[in-house]
């Protein structure tokens, strides 16, 4: 919430004032506590990108091994975020698609 009240002085600066900018959601600052906590139940989302379902490796827990084939299934392999071992701190996109391109080369190169 006090994160959320900071934010809303933003629009409320004066050079800001001048060209008309103004809060939208979650409206003016005179709300109280029960209110906005209200809107941040109704609003809040997670950003989290699901990972790491597919354990890479070669031990008896693994799924896929190192050149992202399925343990025990022939001509299948797993080539997205499952084989990731943690959530990327930024965007999954970037090592996705090394993996994706990872992936390719292994496909190429028949291993």
């Amino acid at each position: 919430m006090t994160g959320l009240r900071i934010a809303g002085r933003i629009p409320r600066a004066p050079a800001l004032q001048k060209v008309g900018v103004k809060e939208i959601a979650p409206g003016p600052r005179d709300v109280d506590d029960a209110d906005l906590l209200a809107y941040i139940k109704e609003t809040a989302a997670t950003a989290f990108h699901y990972s790491g379902t597919a354990r890479m490796g070669e031990d008896d827990m693994s799924v896929v091994d190192p050149e992202l084939r399925v343990r025990g299934i022939g001509r299948l392999r797993v080539i997205d975020a499952s084989v990731m071992p943690t959530i990327a701190s930024g965007n999954t996109n970037p090592p996705v698609v090394m993996i994706g391109e990872k992936g390719a080369d292994l496909l190429k190169a028949g291993t």
